[in-house]
Order: C-alpha cells, then structure tokens, then sequence
C-alpha cells in the first residue's frame, strides 16, 4: 500500500471530523477531466501555483538505469503530460505574472515559461530578438512576449535587496534546498541580465505591433496534446485568449519602464526613458478602463506605478501636461531641488495634521538627505535630526513603531532638539478634532519620550509641556515623574543582576518590513527577541534569512538548523551572527552582551552548543586583549584567561564542532605572551600530533627558548626548519608527455606540509612577539638565500647560524613562494615596530639583491637614523655594509674598486656633484677630478676641484682634525639624505 492510500484510510477510519483530504497529483495524470474542475474551485488545495510546482517537479525528477547511474529526466508520455498540467494551470491563471511570481521561485517559472515556448513552437536556437513578431502565429509571438517580459520583471525584482525566498518544492534537507534555489537562481540571473538588452529590444519590437494577441487557454493546450495542432487550428488568429493590443501594450510599457528606472541607478538618461513609459502606462490605463466591455488582462500595481510615476518627475525634473495641479510629491521634490530644506521641515510637520503625504515617501527622503551627508554634503546634520523627528512623530500618530534611527538620537539629545520635538507634537494635533486616537498615540508617544530620555532636566522640560498636561491624566504624570526621579537616582542600574531571558515580554505586533528591519539594525539581544516573537505570530518562515549578510562558520550551521523551535532557532543563528559581526568591527562590547545571552539561552537545551558558544566566548576575550596589546598596552593577560586558552588547547569531547581559527589564535596568543614553558614542556604529545598549529607553536616557543645556545641544542631548530620547508615546497609528479618524454609537474600549494602556505602565513600575522618574528625572519632569509643561491648579495638577519646550510631536495622548494613569504613576513613585523634595526636592514637587502635600490637606501637611512638619534651619534660600524659610492667611505676599509665602478656610471640620475661637500676621502675626490677631466665636465671638475682644497682635509692634518671632519661630513650628509626620503 502506498504512502497517500495508507493517509487515506487512516483518515476514513477516523471517527472525528477532519478537513478535506488533498488531491495528489497523480490523480490528474489518471482523469483528464479533473484539473479543470479542480481550479474552479473557491479555495482550491493545492493551490494552483502548488500543482505547478509538483508537476514540474515529478516531470524533472531523474531517473536510474540498469546499471544504477543517474540518468536525465525520460522524455516520455508521462512526463510530457505533467509539464502540459503545469502549463494549463498557468493558463488558467490567464499568464498573470503577477500571480506566478507570488507563487513560484525563479528556477520553477523559468522551466514553466521554457516549456510554454516549447510547446508554442518558438524555433529552438534563434535569439528572440532576432524574430519577426509580426510574421510569427499569434501564440507564438505571445508567448515570446511573455517570456522576455519575466526577463526584465526577474532582474528588477531580484536587484531589490533582500527579496525573500518562495518556498519551493519540498525537501528534507532545507539547507540543501536554500543553496541549490540560489546557486540555480544566481545562474538564470546570469543569463537574463545578459541578455537584458535583447529582451528590451523585443519588447520595444512588441509595443510598436498595433494588431490584437493571443494567448493559450486550456483548450488550445488540449488541441497540441491530442495533435491537433497540425491542421494549424492552434496557430490561426482566432485559438486562444484575446488580448487587445492597448492591453498588452499598457502591460509591456509598464515593464518596460521598471527596468529603465534600474538601470536609471548607473545610467542617468535611463530615467527619462522610464518616464516616457510610465507616461504612455498610465494613457494606456485611463483608455482601458473607459472601455465599457473592458477586459482584465491589465495586471500591474496602479500604486506602485504611481510611485514610479512621482520618482520619474522628481528624477528628471519634469512635469506631466495632463496633471491638473501640482501634488505634494511635485512640491516636495522642488523644494529639495532648489534646497530650501526649511520649507521642506515645514511641509511635514503640516503633512503630520494632513496626513496626505505616504509614510514610505516621507522615509525616502529622509533617506536621500542621510546620503547626501554621507556623500560629504555639509550642513544637513541638523535637517537630517530634524525630519527623523517629523517621521517620529507621524509614526506615533498612526500607532507605528518608532524608527531605530529616532531611538539613537534621543541616546544625545540636546535642549535645542527636545524643544523642536514638543513644538513638532503640538503643530501635528493643530486640527480643528483630532481623534481620540490620535490624541491616546500621542500621550504613549510623550510618555515614551519621557522614558528614553537618561537627563533628569530634559524629562521635566517634556513633563511640564502644556501638551504633556493636557494629553496625560494627573495620576499618569505623577506615576511617571516619581519613576524617573527613582531612575535618575539609581546607582550603575548596569551593575544590577539581568532579568532572566525569558521574563522579558514581547510588545504588540506591528507591520512586518518594519520588524525585519529592526531585526536587521537591533544589537540589543532581549529586543531581538521580542522583534522574533512578534514576527513568528505573523507569518512561518525562517527570519535567520531576513538579512543575507547575517553568516556564522559552517562549522555551526548544521547544529544551529537542528533546533526544533523555530524562533530559538532563529534566535541562536541572529545572535551569534551579530556577535560575530561585531567582533569583526572590533565593538567587543555588545559582542561580549549578544554572545552572553546565546550562552544563557543554549544552555538551557543544548550542552554541545553550550560548549561552541564558550568557545566563541573564549575566542572573543583572546581577540579583545590582542587588540588592545596591538594598540600599545604592555598589561598580561589575566590568568583566568591564560588558563582557559590552555583548557580550550586540551579538550576532547567527542562530536562538537571545532572552528581552526580558534585553536590558531589560542596557540598566537600563548606565543605573544610568552607562555613557552606551557608550550614546550605541557602540551600534551597527541595534541602536537594531531594540530598543525600546536605543532607550530612549540618548534617556535623551543626555537626561541635555546637563543642564542651552543649548537648542540639546535635540534628543535632544525625540526622547525624540515616544517617550514615542507610548507613551501610543492609535490613533484611525473607525467609523460604527448611526445613520449618524461616530464616533471609541479603543483603550488600541495597538501605535503603540516599546513597551506596560504594560512601558514595567515597564522604568522597573528603574531606580535619580537623574538618569534625575528626567528621566522631569519628562517626566511636563510631559506631565501639558499634557494636564490647568490652569494655576491646576501640578505642578512640575526640567528642565521642556527640553521641549515644546504637542502637535500632545493628542486621541490618553491622559490617564488619563499621570497613572496619573507617580504611579507619582515613588512608585516616593521608595521608592528618600525624602528626595529635588525628588521630595517634586512628589508633594505632584501630591496638591495632585488636591484630596488631607491627603496633599499630609505631603509638603510632609516635603520641608522633609528640607532644614531636621527644621525646626532656615530652610526654603529656594523649598519652598512657594501653600499656604493659615498656610503662606501662608513666601511671599516673603504671598498674603492665599488666606489670608481659606481662613479663610472655615466647614466646615472643621482646629482652626485651636489654631494661633493659630504666626501671626506681624498682619494675619492682625486678620482673624481680626474673622471671629469678625462670627460671634459669642467664644472663638475672645478666643484671637486674646490671640495679637495678644504684646509680640513689636507693628509697632513693630525689624525683628531680628520676624524672630527670625517664625522661631520657623515652627519650632515645622512640628515641630508633623510630629509630627502623621509
């Protein structure tokens, strides 16, 4: 017995009254006649956009052969009839995309529409803008129009942000089902909006054919499926349902005009073309509707066009001829082109009493204003607060919630501001009645505004306002005075034990989108909470979707989904989204309150992701002191914390999801504060075996612990040599080529090493410590030099005898990687300490082998300038080494063959006669004498001539007057050279 027989004689055998048994699908597949009498039903169950869906769905299902291999889905009879349902279901619903987009998901209407083609006979493999819709039969070119009209709709309802997912067809697996209905999404998305502009053109093509349309029915459907359609019955004029050309043309100009109204976003002109649409929309409109036989084949949002309407005339600043007087909209917008924004604040506070004016047109231009001050716009500040207050109050009126942008700004308000929002509330109740409704939102709205604001003072400027007295019974004002002198008397409320989670009551329902955007803005957990509530008592969906943004570690994903309640679910997955985001801003404070409350609320249900949430807790406090420690404080961790790393580096509890990133960040943690002996002689051995980053931490924390040390204890050294250079070697295959011969390949990035590259040098990043970066540096520079095997210019850094001198396998090394690492790697630590000598020299050598020489002089001149107070002492001998020219004389035996090789250079852009002054070997002038006699420069000769003659530098000197000019000349030529590169 099947599944539904089995349901159907359970539900017969019951006694009690039960609703309506639903009709399955393949009972439409065993009797013809029953679709129809089905759709005529009142409330039909399924729904017809269902049937479509199911249809479609068993018509698509794979098949299996013999051999068990999954095969496309059969063309065979049965699925052909099942995808003909789906389109007469449509039909029914007279091809009113409207409708199907309510009901069905993109990738379910885009295999519906491609079969209405299909079976409409569109020539397979023609572009559609290449079609002559003229010369095509009536259904043909019909359903072409359709199609490329859900083209246009599809990219402009998907360009919305955060457009709620339909549901699709039932899965078990919901996350599987939300990824595949995006990826599926995203690719249809792909093709349409590259073919935008064809689907534009056949449209464009269709609203200039002045005959009437046809589209399929039932019947005509029925006429293909019996075969009928080769007497051309279904292709004459006269088959299917008639749709007049001003109609259809109505419908189309309306598309038309959203998508030039998107693409006006990047392409200004765009709006014009939307207006002229719009324009030829509403003529349409108006002749349709005079009809005294008038069809309902126009289906379009006469608000919504409205809207668009408006946006056009305020976009392009255009007027249309057959409005008889301006509207609010047209007064509104004229007035913020020509930025009288005073007039503007005094519109709305009239529209308060009036009410003519839409709340969400009120809200776009506070939201245009709030761009402009993002775009820089100065002044707009103080008209911003101003109209979020107008907006306030009209929301208070009419019993909306109050806007979270209104609720920041009482958190500063001043007296000023105060003032306008009582003088706002008085002109908005101006009306000559206003209705005891109005006037009970009011009284909520002044009591509110009692309650926000934290100054004793500002909360008796509102209780003592006339309005405040007039709206709000004595025993109402007295209760809620008396309670904000008990909170203005309060000592640190914040120090006060929280309520427990769940004694927290949720507040009245209110409109959804203004819920799933306080949802989306709310960092307060207890609110989130409410906002969840209320929502869950208005409509069953998943709200952890509300905001794609929203993410947390795939690790978690599958835990988190499994919750049964629905609005815990929701609740844990928003929770440790936000805290997340929070610590990636650095805002650790509401983190710390957002990921206390998840605490509190999994550990009621949930001891494995009680354990994730003090994971994540633990990798919050660690990132919080990191940062703090990165911003200049010296203060050690607590040793709560050091303790907790530790327990976290050693637990083992069977089935909980782990994310890497923490076990990394404990293991830098420890290594920054020095915790080496832990890690060295603590850690326990299965531990280093089976974490590539404890494995890591304790070759380095070893490493660092024998510095300097006899070499006999080099062994830990020369193990976290063998690690690092697995890391950056690549696996080596061979492979015989086309022509017979033996090759070798190389593959970046292997899995041979302990870890990728990639995170290796993500997780050195994390490090601050000075001795571990300077012996990862010179693990570098070593291993650089080796591979670069150049031993003419070498890179120098400390510790380099610690390590290996030679490579049993130099061919597996990837070099570029090497180098790629140690430039990284000495960047990386000069940011965190710029004036560190040892690492200054190295950077400017390694600048100086890569024949960068410019920069390498910068950071030559910078590591003595650091080591000599900017050049006021003696640079200490062992800073430069064998640069060229004058730097050559600091040597401790001048290298005179480098210096007349450099002197040499005749295309050389240095203005080295400039620095004449700053030469204090008389050797070196005599040379350069002679070059410029020997070339003819008689200037430059005459200056070295004139720098040769100083009485200080005569060889017969005694030594002290040599060695104080030489010291003086070096002085002055490094603070020269410096003010030239710093």
């Amino acid at each position: 017995m099947s599944a539904e027989a089995a349901d159907r004689v359970a539900a017969v055998g019951n006694s009690r009254p039960s609703t309506p048994l639903q009709t399955s699908w393949f009972e439409f597949l065993l009797d013809g006649s029953l679709l129809e009498k089905h759709l005529q039903k009142s409330n039909p169950d399924p729904t017809p956009a269902q049937l479509i869906i199911q249809f479609l769905e068993q018509a698509s299902k794979p098949s299996v052969n013999e051999q068990n291999q999954v095969q496309p889905p059969a063309d065979n009879r049965r699925n052909r009839t099942l995808k003909l349902l789906a389109l007469k279901v449509a039909a029914h619903m007279k091809w009113d995309l409207d409708e199907l987009e309510k009901g069905l998901t993109t990738p379910v209407l885009n295999m519906l529409l491609n079969e209405l083609l299909c079976v409409s006979k569109v020539p397979p493999g023609v572009k559609h803008v290449d079609l002559d819709l003229s010369t095509l039969p009536p259904t043909t070119a019909m359903a072409v129009i359709i199609y490329n009209r859900w083209a246009i709709r599809t990219i402009v309802q998907n360009s919305f942000p955060e457009k709620q997912t339909k549901p699709g067809p039932h899965q078990m697996n919901m996350l599987s089902i939300v990824q595949q209905e995006k990826e599926m999404t995203d690719n249809i998305l792909c093709v349409l909006k590259e073919q935008a502009t064809d689907s534009i053109n056949v449209l464009e093509g269709a609203v200039r054919l002045k005959k009437d349309f046809y589209v399929h029915t039932l019947r005509t459907l029925d006429l293909l499926a019996a075969d009928a359609a080769a007497n051309g019955e279904t292709e004459s004029s006269t088959a299917g349902l008639r749709i007049s050309a001003d109609e259809l043309h109505c419908q189309v100009h309306y598309d038309l005009g959203g998508i030039f109204f998107q693409q006006g976003c990047t392409d200004q002109p765009a709006f014009e073309k939307a207006r002229d649409h719009f324009r030829q929309t509403k003529e349409l409109l108006k002749k349709v509707h005079s009809l005294l036989d008038s069809t309902v084949h126009v289906h379009l949002d006469e608000k919504r066009l409205a809207g668009y309407w408006n946006a056009c005339k305020a976009l392009t600043g255009d007027c249309d001829p057959s409005d008889s007087q301006t509207t609010p909209y047209d007064q509104i917008n004229t007035l913020i082109r020509v930025h009288n924004y005073q007039a503007v604040i005094e519109a709305f506070i009239k529209d308060n009493a009036t009410r003519s004016l839409p709340s969400h047109f009120r809200r776009s231009v506070l939201r245009e204003f709030m761009y402009k001050v993002q775009q820089g716009e100065t002044g707009l500040d103080e008209v911003c607060h101003k109209l979020c207050v107008c907006n306030a109050v009209r929301d208070a009126l009419e019993g909306e919630v109050l806007s979270v942008r209104f609720q920041q700004l009482l958190l500063k308000p001043s007296k000023r501001m105060v003032d306008f929002i009582l003088e706002v509330c008085t002109r908005s109740l101006e009306k000559e009645r206003p209705s005891k409704t109005s006037r009970r939102n009011m009284a909520i709205f002044m009591k509110t505004l009692c309650e926000s604001l934290q100054e004793l003072p500002l909360v008796f400027v509102v209780s003592s306002h006339k309005l405040f007295t007039e709206l709000l019974k004595e025993e109402e004002r007295k209760l809620l005075v008396e309670q904000m002198r008990r909170r203005s008397a309060t000592v640190n409320l914040s120090a006060k034990p929280l309520p427990s989670f769940y004694d927290i009551p949720a507040s009245a329902s209110v409109n959804i989108g203004q819920l799933e955007q306080q949802l989306i803005l709310s960092l307060e957990p207890r609110r989130i909470r409410q906002i969840l509530i209320e929502l869950h008592g208005m409509a069953e969906r998943p709200f952890w979707r509300v905001n794609s943004k929203w993410e947390v570690p795939p690790d978690y994903i599958t835990v988190i989904l499994s919750i049964k309640d629905k609005v815990t679910k929701d609740l844990v997955y928003i929770l440790m989204a936000k805290g997340l985001h929070c610590i990636s801003i650095k805002d650790f404070i509401h983190a710390r309150q957002l990921f206390s409350v998840c605490l509190e609320l999994v550990t009621e249900f949930s001891p494995k992701l009680r354990q994730v949430m003090l994971n994540e807790m633990l990798l919050l406090e660690v990132r919080a002191h990191e940062t703090v420690a990165a911003e200049g404080s010296k203060e050690r961790p607590p040793p709560d914390l050091v303790s907790r790393v530790r327990g976290y580096l050693e637990m083992r509890i069977h089935d909980l999801p782990l994310r890497q990133v923490v076990g990394e960040e404990c293991v830098a943690f420890m290594l920054n504060w020095r915790e080496n002996d832990y890690l060295t002689l603590q850690v326990p051995p299965s531990l280093v075996m089976n974490n590539p980053y404890i494995k890591l931490g304790q070759l380095l924390a070893s490493t660092c612990k024998e510095l300097p040390g006899p070499k006999e204890s080099r062994r830990t050294a020369k193990e976290l040599w063998d690690v690092v250079v697995q890391i950056c070697s690549m696996s080596v295959q061979h492979k015989r080529n086309s022509d017979g011969r033996v090759g070798l390949i190389k593959h970046r990035e292997s899995s041979m090493g302990i870890l990728h590259r990639s995170k290796f040098i993500t997780f050195i990043k994390k490090l601050r410590e000075p001795l571990v970066l300077t012996t990862l540096i010179s693990l570098f520079v070593r291993l650089h030099s080796i591979v670069r095997d150049d031993i003419v210019n070498e890179v120098t850094a400390e510790h380099l005898s610690i390590w290996p001198s030679s490579l049993p396998n130099i061919q597996a090394v990837d070099v570029e990687a090497v180098a790629v690492t140690v430039k990284e790697l000495v960047s990386y630590a000069l940011t965190l300490n710029p004036n560190n000598q040892s690492w200054l020299i190295t950077q400017a050598d390694i600048y100086f082998v890569t024949n960068q020489y410019s920069a390498a002089l910068n950071f030559y001149l910078q590591a003595g300038a650091v080591c000599s107070d900017f050049f006021t002492k003696a640079v200490p001998p062992d800073v430069y080494t064998d640069q060229v020219a004058i730097l050559c004389q600091f040597l401790r035996e001048v290298d005179y063959m480098t210096v007349f090789k450099a002197l040499q250079e005749q295309n050389s852009h240095d203005a080295m006669d400039s620095f004449y002054d700053y030469i204090w070997d008389v050797t070196i002038l005599e040379y350069l004498t002679y070059i410029h006699h020997k070339r003819g420069e008689t200037e430059k000769k005459q200056i070295a001539i004139k720098a040769i003659g100083q009485a200080e530098l005569n060889t017969s000197n005694p030594e002290e007057v040599l060695q104080l000019a030489a010291q003086k000349r070096k002085k002055r030529f490094l603070q020269a050279m410096a003010k030239l590169y710093f």
